[in-house]
């Protein structure tokens, strides 16, 4: 085993690595009440292909259906009876399960983590039931178009590549995916090399470390799964409309943007703020509180290993739909043409600062930030030095990373809702800068 100790500022950080290549990483935390364990696993929508597309979100439906040793029942008691929480979640870049609890039963949950991921049963009439039910779950996402919009912009911005591809699956690539597509994609991506184990919260790293070899320093370390990387390709915008009768129309504008590990990451995180990222932002204030043209509308930045993305989302009246476009537009060119005031580069700054560290309170939030980060980067990423580097930021970065994201030829737009022939004829020539 190969152990690492360190400190930055008033937060420990723990990271260990078995024999077998398996990651163990803690943050402990000894006023907290609770511990959160994650075990991260390196299988994800962008490690499928179109043939198997939804294969990992459907494997991480079957860890909860029992093993060998555990029934269905007996896994959700083993958490939940002892006042915990068990769920697990599917991303383009991983899998993660994970359990919140209190202290006194971290080997317990450690153990039950870790027979849903090695032992699942994959039992073929749970498959079967699991299967209608995830057809379910992506009839519920077609029907909310807030939702299945981002799915939309995807496509667009990644086509041909996994990344473009909807996590769940489609209706036809989840009835394709049989018992022996199951069995083979967890033997190649669930072992030790692909797999990190988190956890946060009132804990001893040592005894964290002791659970968990327990259990799985004689399992085989297998190889390391890679996906496929992205090739930006891009050369003049991209619409994609889809013609649904619904109550408002929803607009999603998207462009290429840093991968995670970037050095102007943050300055982009910053300029999400002050465009969408809150009510004090500038599209808030301009497309809902000055015109009224929308209830909702916000900005994400996504990061992935190679590639990300900067998208912005509205829900409008449909027949503001080309009145909100042009706003937004409007204020994506003056963002690139005008510095930011210094005033409203020192809110987004202490905006980001503050809800950076009151999520990472919650031990489930700071189990994800190292997880993640060790899964993605190799490594994990003090929250000390994190802010150190956003604050590093100086304001005309803005300026620089707007320019360089926010362009005609890298921007991307999905519409849902009763678009009008006329209507949508006329959106390529708003989609200028």
């Amino acid at each position: 085993m190969t152990p690492t100790h360190y400190r930055i500022g008033r937060h420990a950080y723990h990271r260990t690595v078995l024999s077998n290549g398996l990651r163990i990483v803690s943050a402990p935390r000894h006023e907290a009440e609770s511990v959160t364990v994650g075990v991260w696993i390196n299988a994800g929508g962008r490690h499928e292909n179109l043939r198997l597309n939804g294969i990992s979100h459907f494997l991480e439906h079957l860890l909860f259906k029992g093993t060998a040793r555990f029934s269905s029942r007996m896994i959700k008691e083993a958490i939940e009876g002892r006042g915990g929480a068990l769920n697990a979640f599917t991303d383009e870049e991983f899998t993660c399960v994970w359990a919140k609890v209190q202290p006194k039963d971290l080997k317990t949950t450690v153990q039950v983590l870790t027979e849903m991921v090695l032992y699942s049963k994959l039992d073929l009439k749970e498959m079967e039931k699991e299967r209608a039910v995830i057809l379910e779950e992506i009839r519920m996402y077609r029907d909310l178009p807030m939702q299945s919009v981002h799915d939309l912009l995807n496509g667009l911005l990644w086509p041909k590549h996994p990344l473009g591809m909807i996590l769940s699956g489609t209706e036809n690539s989840v009835r394709r995916i049989r018992k022996g597509d199951l069995v083979s994609y967890q033997r190649r991506h669930y072992t030790p090399v692909n797999i990190v184990i988190a956890a946060c919260g009132r804990l001893s790293h040592r005894a964290l470390v002791e659970a968990v070899s327990d259990l799985w320093k004689k399992i085989p370390p297998g190889n390391p799964q890679r996906p496929r990387r992205v090739v930006q390709n891009q050369r003049s915008p991209r619409l994609k409309v889809e013609v649904k009768e619904t109550e408002q129309t929803h607009l999603c504008l998207g462009f290429h943007a840093f991968p995670r590990n970037h050095p102007h990451a943050h300055a982009l995180n910053l300029l999400n703020v002050i465009l969408g990222g809150n009510m004090s932002s500038r599209l808030f204030q301009r497309v809902r509180e000055d015109r009224g043209l929308a209830y909702e509308i916000g900005s994400q930045v996504r990061r992935f290993r190679d590639t990300g993305l900067f998208s912005i989302a509205a829900g409008v009246e449909h027949r503001h739909l080309a009145r909100c476009l042009e706003v937004i537009l409007k204020e994506l060119s003056r963002v690139c043409k005008e510095p930011v005031r210094p005033k409203e580069f020192e809110q987004a700054l202490e905006f980001f600062i503050g809800q950076l560290l009151f999520s990472l309170e919650d031990t489930s939030e700071h189990m994800s930030w190292i997880g993640e980060c060790e899964m993605i980067l190799g490594r994990v990423q003090p929250v000390e030095a994190v802010l150190a580097q956003v604050q590093r930021v100086k304001r005309e970065y803005l300026t620089q990373v707007a320019r360089a994201i926010l362009r005609s030829n890298h921007l991307s737009l999905a519409v849902i809702g009763p678009v009008a022939k006329k209507v949508s004829g006329g959106l390529p020539k708003l989609l200028e800068l």
